[in-house]
């Protein structure tokens, strides 16, 4: 008995077991299976135990799809949750889960102060809110997730996704650090810039302040200090760090980024939120 010949509930259990990304390939080498490969036993396994709540918790809630592999694939684009608050999608080729918490998840000390943040709504992003920074001399922008909420047996980084607004300063004077905490244990700690600043403009500001960021500077170990990076939604992102979830993990991943050995003036970042995805190899 060959693999085709087997009852096409049995071959809808096995694709199960496979990925995604494998029973799509499957359906391209042989169409004998396509009932079996689009059956709801073989896609009802790849999407996450909690796919109801998820679906009621959407904005607006998703009640009409024909079949478990077209919720898959509507999950794999991503909807917005938690009364437009976080962003959840699935990574098409895994199913393993991705979030972004919007900046009105996220914790930044005296973000409700209009003297130092201007939440605002930024026509690229996918939340109704971002907020801007104004002014202030000391940074601090903390997300947190439940691990429950995550993948298990999966690696995941998180990121600070922000854009540069045209008038900002201060951002690349010294690294900030960065820390991912699972639970009570610190998974990663680095260090990163912000921004990076035009050679006038970095020449101006060593001009005047030139003694002051030496003595910064010399409070944080650089290390590779980590740099922005462009994203294909027209942001950038910056890694804070990577964690593991296991089988069983409980309580909060924490994710941070913040300057603890001094302070400087700055303004001109522009924060959608922290994400966190599986890590590609």
């Amino acid at each position: 008995m060959t693999f085709y010949s087997l009852p096409e509930e049995c071959i809808s259990t096995i694709l199960a077991l496979t990925t995604p990304l494998d029973v799509c390939r499957c359906l391209l080498i042989s169409s004998s299976v396509r009932s079996s490969a689009d059956s709801n036993i073989a896609w009802e396994k790849f999407l996450p135990t909690d796919y109801q709540n998820i679906m009621l918790t959407s904005v607006p809630p998703i009640h009409d799809f024909s079949s478990k592999k077209e919720l898959y694939f509507r999950l794999c684009d991503s909807i917005l949750i938690d009364q437009g608050k976080k962003n959840f999608w699935l990574e098409r080729s895994t199913g393993k889960k991705c979030y972004m918490l919007s900046a009105r998840e996220l914790y930044i000390p005296w973000g409700h102060d209009l003297m130092h943040w201007s939440w605002k709504s930024i026509p690229q992003s996918r939340f109704a809110e971002a907020v801007e920074l104004r002014t202030i001399s000391w940074l601090e922008i903390m997300g947190k997730i439940n691990a429950g909420m995550l993948s298990s047996k999966t690696t995941y980084i998180a990121y600070l996704v922000f854009k540069i607004a045209d008038r900002a300063y201060g951002l690349d004077s010294i690294p900030s650090e960065t820390l991912v905490q699972v639970g009570n244990q610190a998974a990663c700690a680095g260090t990163t810039y912000l921004g990076h600043q035009n050679s006038q403009k970095q020449k101006l500001e060593q001009l005047y302040f030139s003694n002051r960021m030496q003595v910064l500077k010399s409070r944080v170990k650089e290390g590779n200090a980590k740099v922005p990076k462009d994203r294909k939604d027209g942001w950038m992102e910056i890694e804070l760090g990577e964690f593991f979830i296991d089988n069983g993990d409980e309580g909060e991943v924490k994710m941070s980024l913040m300057e603890i050995k001094g302070s400087h003036l700055k303004g001109g970042l522009i924060v959608e939120g922290i994400e966190v995805r599986p890590k590609t190899e």
